[in-house]
């Protein structure tokens, strides 16, 4: 079988990658091929539509409502309307729901001057000035803990575990100081972020009932408006407003995580069991059926992988978006020095995705698709369109989608064979045992001694099947030298061969030529 065939179910195009609306960004399974800014607007143009469907369809059952109560002419078409004027209340409120909640998110918040109580006299100007100067020092200097409101509280106490929650409020403490720390040093632009970022965090604590989706449109236009405002700010300087955000998606994302990583609205932890399910039963897909260009008896490539595994699997324990990408990176960094080794010569993207299938379906990392989408809704989008960090989470949706669809004929196997393994009733190890070296309980001596062992056994069958197959020719041998024998005995019965000698002459009487040779050497003719 050819390399190209063996590819032929794994090979993906680097287009493909791209956003199928051309827009030159990395697309996403997740966004149905599209870019995260192509995907808002087809979601957003998607809803908007929606929104129009269900406005025409309320105002068409309110006039048909009424015009079948005035034709009855009863006094009780009045509160008839009463549901649908409701639901036309609801449908504005609903049109006009994502303006007004961007808007409170960058206005002025009076929540601390409102828990103070008003003073007996009006203020002068320098008093007023005084005291904002002294709120807004107060948001910068104060410890995070204080500042936390009683519902970022309560969301950190709901853990069951005491130890856990206990971790995760010292990493919010933890990240809360770094994070005022970082604005510290942009003066007064640090205490507006910072005071948006918490009225923000405050609104997303009161909006539980959200589906996942508008909880990533809420943070998408977060992120969107403050990276507007930042460009406007740092003169469109977008290595520090990058900076910036990288900081600001860090202190949402760690307050909160426990609200939108595998909300309760969605069905991602069904997700992750059937795909944890399916890579279990895919336990016997060797490194030669991916046609993966590794070696791991060489100690450094070895090593790689084992870094590879451990990467993708802590990618689970990561609360940040952009830390959980940090890992992937790593983990395809890992798989990119293992090629080389092997290869000695950089790896192509035709080697890397077989890789990483490989290396997903050997770690099986916990919680896999809850990780992609929570990626997926509430990363910076800017680096899933662009860069490193984008070109290695595409790739791992791929290598996701891929084992998700894997069936006979991307592994180049018949249909009966994959079942067969997929049933547990036969397995590839035992004819390919060269392929899955046994673990070694870390000692390269025992290690050795397996792969000898195994080595042998593999020797010993295929000595079986060449000394069955000479057994084979040597009976074809027999087979036909019988046949030949019989084919020339039945010739010589139909044709008898009659045997007639010629009569006895002289010596050389057949020579013509005798009379020209000289008398010495004339032949003597004796009688036979």
């Amino acid at each position: 079988m050819s390399q190209k065939s063996e590819r032929r179910g794994i090979h993906v195009d680097q287009s493909e990658l791209l956003c199928k609306k051309g827009c030159g960004y990395y697309g996403n399974p997740a966004w149905q091929g599209f870019c995260s800014k192509c995907w808002r607007e087809e979601y957003q143009r998607a809803r908007q539509k929606q929104i129009q469907e269900d406005w025409a369809l309320a105002e068409r059952l309110q006039r048909e409502e009424e015009a079948a109560y005035a034709s009855s002419q009863g006094a009780q078409s009045q509160p008839s309307l009463a549901p649908f004027s409701k639901f036309e209340e609801k449908k504005s409120n609903e049109k006009t729901r994502k303006v007004t909640t961007v808007k409170k998110f960058f206005s002025p918040s009076s929540r601390t001057a409102s828990k103070k109580a008003p003073p007996e006299k009006a203020p002068t100007g320098r008093e007023r000035h005084a005291e904002t100067l002294l709120r807004d020092l107060r948001d910068i200097f104060t410890p995070p803990w204080e500042l936390a409101s009683p519902t970022e509280e309560s969301q950190e106490t709901k853990t069951p575990s005491p130890s856990i929650s206990r971790q995760a409020s010292m990493e919010t403490d933890r990240v809360s100081r770094d994070f005022i720390d970082f604005l510290k040093g942009l003066q007064k632009p640090g205490r507006e972020i910072h005071k948006q970022c918490r009225a923000f965090v405050e609104s997303m604590g009161n909006k539980k009932d959200l589906s996942a989706e508008e909880l990533s449109e809420c943070v998408q236009d977060f992120y969107q408006n403050m990276a507007d405002r930042l460009l406007s700010h740092f003169k469109g300087s977008t290595e520090r407003v990058e900076r910036v955000m990288d900081q600001v998606e860090k202190y949402l994302m760690t307050r909160l995580y426990k609200n939108v990583f595998c909300p309760e609205t969605t069905d991602d932890e069904k997700k992750d069991l059937a795909v944890q399910k399916r890579i279990r039963a895919l336990h016997w897909v060797t490194i030669q059926m991916l046609c993966v260009p590794v070696n791991e008896d060489i100690p450094e490539v070895s090593d790689n992988v084992v870094k590879a595994i451990t990467d993708v699997i802590e990618m689970d324990s990561k609360r940040v978006p952009r830390d959980k990408l940090a890992c992937i990176t790593r983990c395809s960094k890992h798989i990119f020095n293992a090629i080389k080794i092997t290869k000695s010569e950089p790896a192509s993207a035709d080697d890397f995705l077989p890789t990483l299938i490989y290396i997903v379906l050997k770690a099986n990392p916990p919680r896999l698709q809850s990780n992609i989408q929570y990626i997926t809704r509430f990363c910076n989008p800017s680096r899933l369109m662009t860069g490193e960090d984008g070109y290695y989470f595409t790739n791992l949706c791929c290598a996701v989608a891929f084992i998700e669809k894997l069936d006979a004929q991307s592994l180049n196997l018949s249909p009966e064979d994959f079942e067969r393994y997929m049933s547990g009733q036969a397995s590839p190890r035992r004819q390919e045992p060269e392929a899955w070296p046994p673990p070694a309980g870390g000692s390269p001596a025992l290690a050795q001694v397996y792969q000898s062992l195994e080595l042998l056994s593999g020797l010993g069958a295929r000595q079986e099947r060449v000394l069955e197959g000479a057994r084979r020719l040597e009976g074809d041998l027999i087979d036909w030298r019988a046949g030949v024998e019989r084919e020339v005995q039945d010739i010589l019965d139909r044709h008898p061969l009659d045997l007639r000698l010629p009569p006895a002459s002289a010596i050389d009487s057949d020579n013509v030529e005798n009379d020209r040779l000289p008398p010495p050497l004339q032949p003597q003719v004796f009688a036979g």
